[in-house]
């Protein structure tokens, strides 16, 4: 196995992108990432995409992808896992780049969210359509009840939940690409309209369009195209049970745990080694349920840990500083490629007033559903 090293990439600003369709998007990321990359062709290419059939009516991504950017007849392939399809993407492409199947692949994410379709109804299938969709459970309820069992059990507070978003909104703000560039305050959060008890509107990520992708190559050939390539160290995956009830602790995700313990293995380092990372922050507790699976703080400690500003910017661990799928968007298919774009402008300095000082390693997990499956990625300066 060939090590692999990310040397371009590229993402349009994320929001309600009326004007541009799901292709216009996708190639106007690609061509970023290319131009970033200074590459001069593409061997292959990996689109992660969640449910375009059902957003804009549309499968066939791939070669619909390939065809608009203009790189047919290369092989192409739509990646599809929940919100962690463009996670899955990368971690496809660096198995082909690592097998020495291909020397550059480019791996792209995109999702239009805006354009007509039933949201909720989208969404809802990447839950169990039988025994959760059917009896009405949403996924703002689903991560309402993992809420509630982790403030019962650990005493996790409302305004835990709110410290996420406002610190997640405060990176958003200096972030040129984030949907949301403003700041809000806990009381905002604790005061806006109730979704999903305890949930409000601002504990929940946005409807999002947008796309990102990334131009991977072998680590041996990655100084000829960057002056700061990025390695990628480690790529490992895992799933759980679909539906939250078949699992033995709902405030516990499994997949979380082992695809990071597997990756962390892989780049033979532990958690204390991350200079930052881009976790799924889908909803609030989301991000404090992650963190605790990362092995960044301890197991029901992870309010207190963010409450007291250590995931903050200039915090022990800052995480999500591109703003988070609670800020930056979350245009599903496309989040986890948007993770990787942020992490490697972090690792080469490029990263603005959000800039995390001497940060050298990074790390990105992005999951489906309800964390029935996750994917993590660590990446380093080379």
């Amino acid at each position: 196995m060939r090590d692999v090293a990310i040397i371009g990439c590229g993402m349009t600003k994320f929001g309600e992108l009326w004007d541009k369709s799901i292709r216009d998007i996708f190639v106007e990321a690609s061509l970023k990432a290319i131009a970033d990359a200074g590459v001069d062709h593409i061997d292959s290419m990996w689109v992660g995409n969640m449910t375009a059939g059902l957003f804009v009516g549309q499968e066939h991504i791939g070669a619909l992808m390939a065809d608009y950017l203009g790189v047919a007849p290369i092989p192409t392939v739509r990646v599809e896992s929940a919100c962690a399809s463009g996670g899955m993407a990368l971690r496809a492409g660096f198995i082909e780049v690592a097998s020495g199947m291909s020397d550059i692949v480019l791996v792209g994410g995109v999702e239009k969210m805006w354009d007509g379709a039933d949201v909720t109804y989208a969404l809802s299938t990447a839950s169990d359509q039988e025994y959760e969709v059917y009896h009405g459970v949403t996924f703002p309820g689903l991560y309402a009840m993992i809420a509630r069992a982790h403030m019962h059990r650990y005493g996790t507070t409302r305004e835990q939940l709110a410290q996420v978003a406002v610190k997640n909104h405060k990176n958003g703000a200096l972030n040129p690409n984030a949907q949301f560039q403003r700041e809000i305050k806990v009381e905002a959060v604790l005061n806006s309209t109730m979704v999903a008890d305890p949930l409000t509107l601002l504990d929940c990520s946005p409807v999002t369009d947008g796309a990102a992708a990334a131009i991977l190559c072998p680590l041996a050939a990655a100084k000829r195209y960057a002056d700061v390539p990025v390695r990628i160290l480690a790529s490992a995956a895992a799933t759980d049970s679909l539906a939250l009830h078949q699992r033995g602790d709902i405030t516990s995700l499994r997949a979380v745990k082992v695809s990071a313990e597997n990756a962390f293995k892989q780049a033979n380092l532990g958690p204390e080694r991350i200079d930052l990372a881009e976790v799924h922050d889908c909803f609030t507790i989301a991000e404090i349920c992650v963190i605790e699976e990362l092995g960044f703080v301890e197991k029901g400690k992870g309010g207190e840990f963010t409450e007291k500003g250590y995931t903050a910017l200039d915090g022990k661990i800052p995480i999500n500083p591109s703003g988070g799928l609670k800020a930056k968007g979350h245009p599903v298919g496309a989040t986890g490629v948007a993770q990787v774009v942020e992490v490697v402008e972090q690792l080469r300095g490029q990263a603005g007033k959000r800039q995390v000082k001497g940060a050298k390693v990074g790390l990105t997990q992005n999951m489906g559903g309800s964390g029935a499956s996750s994917v993590v990625h660590i990446l380093g300066v080379v």
